[in-house]
């Protein structure tokens, strides 16, 4: 802050430079920060709607309704390579792949359109071809499949 007072003897500066200043000053950059966070906390409440809707009431439709318990269908592979053995059981009970397409047939006559849907679950071994062939008997039939995934667990 002080200035130096050149003498005779030419130790001071004339016209030299000052040198440059290396620290920035955040005071400002905080102050302006502050009015944008005011700015945005008045200014949020003000943008939502306020048109006044008058909005139906859910029903819980016919799914709770229904008893049944739902379709499941399970794959699983006995040996050799693809299109090969697989197990088929519906439930719990086994059935062969002749019979899966009339059977689930007949159970889709019995249903609700609400219970239109099997749970399609397959071994990790089973193969791609063999799924989508199930996946075409189950949509052939007129049900909705879901492939039932079940996470990895930590080993």
């Amino acid at each position: 802050m002080g200035m130096s007072a050149g003498g005779s003897s030419g130790g001071g500066r004339r016209g030299g430079r000052k040198s440059v200043m290396a620290e920035i000053n955040v005071t400002p950059m905080v102050d302006v920060m502050l009015v944008l966070l005011i700015i945005f906390m008045v200014a949020a409440p003000l943008m939502t709607s306020t048109i006044d809707i008058d909005l139906p009431i859910a029903r819980g439709g016919n799914a709770a309704a229904s008893n049944a318990p739902p379709l499941t269908l399970s794959v699983k592979r006995t040996g050799g390579s693809c299109n090969s053995n697989v197990e088929l059981y519906l439930g719990d009970t086994p059935i062969s792949s002749a019979e899966l397409l009339p059977k689930i047939k007949a159970i889709r006559e019995t249903r609700t359109e609400a219970d239109n849907v099997v749970f399609l679950r397959g071994d990790r071994d089973v193969c791609y071809t063999d799924m989508m062939k199930l996946l075409g008997n189950i949509k052939a039939a007129g049900f909705k499949a879901n492939i039932v995934i079940i996470p990895e667990q930590g080993s």
